[in-house]
């Protein structure tokens, strides 16, 4: 039990600094380009953010989920790569089929992937929104400066 609570631990640590440095990353990029996203026109440039920090979401789920796979593939929970990704990825998104289960000594990680799914996309969520918002005030504060 101790085993699975700190490796978990680890994993979920893991996964959130790595969300964590790219935020950093994108809110740096998206510094970069801040005063062309002022000039008009507006809207393509937002679709163009919109897309952007989609994907950016898109890929850090993506290593969230393979950060678990490969863990439990190391730990030989499972048989395959591909086992370890698919009970993953349906952990990670806590869509939970149940037709692929953890062995009785590591069922606590399972809880633990689904844990980090759960908070990673929240905050992940979050960022998306607070990325938008902050595009979209600045674009109108520089709309109303002209």
């Amino acid at each position: 039990m101790l085993t699975q609570i700190f490796l978990g631990s680890i994993l979920l640590t893991l996964s959130i600094l790595l969300g964590a440095a790219s935020a950093l990353l994108v809110e740096t990029m998206l510094a970069r380009v801040h005063p062309w996203l002022l000039r008009e026109p507006h809207r393509p440039k937002l679709l163009v953010v919109i897309a952007g920090v989609s994907l950016w979401v898109l890929g850090m789920i993506t290593v969230g989920v393979w950060l678990w796979a490969f863990a439990f593939f190391g730990l030989g929970v499972f048989a395959t790569l591909e086992e370890s990704v698919y009970f993953s990825l349906v952990t990670f998104t806590t869509l939970g089929f149940g037709d692929v289960l953890l062995p009785h000594q590591w069922r606590l990680l399972g809880g633990m992937a689904a844990a980090n799914g759960f908070l990673s996309f929240g905050l992940l969520t979050a960022l998306l929104v607070e990325a938008l918002r902050q595009v979209r005030l600045d674009q109108f504060a520089a709309r109303r400066k002209t």
